[in-house]
């Protein structure tokens, strides 16, 4: 063996690895295999978010959870088999686990188990940038593990001393954790009141320009609308909840000047915890004068999206606000073609094709809820303008509520030259 062999042999790999998990969903009577597999393919986007890479998929038909463990005996046996074999990470579970469930299940399972409200609070705990956001995060997330505190979840994982007992340490460390979480949550109670009161104040020296919210399910294109608009460099990834933070930047359409606000990414069983805790951050949506919901219409279920988002706005009482329709990357979806295009194609083309009529949609929509959609495509800029116009109608009619008497002069000029 050469000298370099023998120095290649001493070297180990120092990059992180990468943590694995498996996901876990019980499917209900009434859920179709479509609905099963979307809802799974987002708790692995959700994974992903957060740096960890699902492995494997486990679902199992019941009317109810059980009790004790969330999932039947033999099933549970089978997913211990996996994860030992595959020395896997972690448990992932698409619905939220009480806390005796969570407890049971990270004894019989020995490694972490995630469910679909914690994955998204560590989510929000990653990317949260300002001092507010994370105040709100850390807060919701001890509020949440209080009851749920584990072994595998102490923070002082100590090791254990020369005797010969078993476990006895193990309890009073968990104590000894949740006396340090009720102390933390206390602190951060009281950092949060101070930082609310200063957004309280901001917020008062914004009256007298209209305020407008963009809100949407996360990952529709709302901060790639928010740059297109405000010219500003604010993230914008295919990441779910890549903005967690709200933002709020000036704009100037026609020379009526607006406050525009990104705000977080709404998204299925968001949290309890999590919208108590952001209510600060809800609040540039409930003061809003004007809300836009941005819509993905290339995600197959859009429409499921769009009443999530209604109906979380309904929960933090902003749902009888103004809004204006916005159905997002219409470059990614195929459109209506024309009947010289339909007579050529194939009838198995047809039964494949997912054609959107951007025409009878807008009337659809305009006939249920009197809004009229626009559509665009933020990212490639098409139909921007007509974005923008749509836009400044809006505002102006938020403009005039607040000042009444706006551009009077000008028609009572355009008045007097009708006359003569």
């Amino acid at each position: 063996m050469s000298k370099y062999s023998r120095k290649l042999q001493k070297l180990f790999d120092t990059a992180p690895r990468q943590e694995t998990a498996v996901l876990v969903s019980l499917i209900r009577q009434q859920q179709s295999d479509f609905e099963v597999e979307e809802h799974l393919e987002e708790l692995s986007f959700l994974a992903e978010t957060l740096g960890v890479k699902a492995v494997y998929r486990f679902t199992q038909r019941m009317e109810k959870p059980d009790i004790r463990t969330f999932i039947g005996k033999g099933k549970l046996e089978e997913i211990l088999a996996y994860i030992t074999h595959f020395e896997v990470d972690m448990v992932i579970f698409d619905d939220d686990l009480s806390p005796s469930q969570m407890k049971n299940l990270e004894n019989e399972l020995k490694v972490k188990v995630y469910d679909r409200s914690l994955l998204i609070l560590d989510i929000f705990l990653q990317r949260a940038q300002t001092a507010q956001a994370k105040t709100q995060v850390e807060l919701a997330r001890y509020q949440y593990l209080l009851p749920r505190l584990t072994r595998m979840w102490t923070h002082l994982e100590r090791q254990r001393g020369g005797t010969s007992t078993r476990g006895g340490a193990g309890e009073k460390e968990i104590e000894t954790d949740k006396r340090d979480i009720r102390n933390k949550i206390t602190l951060l109670k009281q950092k949060l009141r101070q930082i609310e009161k200063q957004g309280e104040t901001q917020r008062k020296g914004r009256k007298g320009i209209v305020r407008v919210a963009l809100v949407g399910y996360t990952n529709v294109g709302k901060s790639t609308l928010m740059n297109l608009i405000t010219k500003t460099d604010i993230l914008a990834e295919n990441k779910l909840f890549a903005t967690v933070d709200s933002t709020v930047r000036k704009v100037v359409l026609e020379q009526i000047p607006f406050l525009l606000s990104d705000t977080v990414g709404f998204i299925r069983k968001l949290p309890t915890h999590l919208i108590e805790s952001f209510k600060s951050t809800l609040d540039e949506i409930r003061e809003a004068d004007l809300l836009v919901h941005v819509v993905d219409i290339s995600h197959p279920n859009y429409e499921d999206h769009i009443a999530v988002v209604n109906q979380t706005l309904r929960e933090i009482n902003a749902g009888d606000k103004p809004i204006l329709l916005v159905f997002n990357k219409i470059d990614l979806v195929e459109t209506m073609p024309s009947e010289e295009e339909i007579m050529e194609m194939s009838e198995m083309d047809l039964q494949d094709a997912d054609f959107k009529d951007f025409g009878a949609l807008a009337e659809a929509y305009k006939k249920k809820t009197g809004i009229e959609p626009v559509f665009m495509a933020a990212g490639s800029g098409q139909n921007v303008d007509l974005f923008r116009e749509r836009l400044t109608e809006e505002v102006k009619k938020q403009h005039l509520k607040i000042y009444p008497h706006y551009l009077s002069d000008e028609v009572i000029s355009f008045e007097g030259k009708e006359n003569g």
